[in-house]
């Protein structure tokens, strides 16, 4: 692993490397979804909800245009053009000594590109289990 979590997930995310993930995240990493009402607590469940984005989100279109980083904390912003939607998001980073995440928050607008996230995300998700 990178020795900067944000180097890691952004080598995992231009490499798509899903296996990556089980080096970079917490055991009792949370995922925070726009559509999901209560935090998906593990490092399982935030693999699969991050697995999934991977193959819903990644496509040419995506890449980061903003990121603030702190000591232990990081913001992303990003955009991604799917099915003639523009979307634009941040994912909100946190992690540990270890530098292992430990939270992932996502947020994404507008709410057109919600629905439609929530749709695929659902979807794959669902053929994933």
């Amino acid at each position: 692993m990178s020795s900067s979590p944000i180097a890691a997930w952004h080598q995992l995310v231009t490499e798509r490397n899903v296996r990556g993930l089980d080096t970079l995240l917490a055991e009792d990493a949370v995922f925070l979804s726009p559509v999901v009402h209560t935090p998906q607590v593990g490092k399982a469940v935030t693999r699969a909800y991050l697995a999934a984005a991977f193959q819903v989100f990644f496509n040419p279109t995506f890449r980061y245009v903003r990121e603030l980083t702190g000591d232990r904390d990081a913001v992303l912003e990003f955009e991604v053009e799917m099915e003639g939607i523009k979307v634009n998001g941040v994912d909100m980073i946190k992690w540990n000594d270890e530098g292992r995440i430990t939270e992932f928050k996502v947020m994404l607008r507008p709410l057109k590109a919600v629905n439609l996230i929530h749709q695929k995300m659902a979807a794959m998700l669902q053929a994933n289990q």
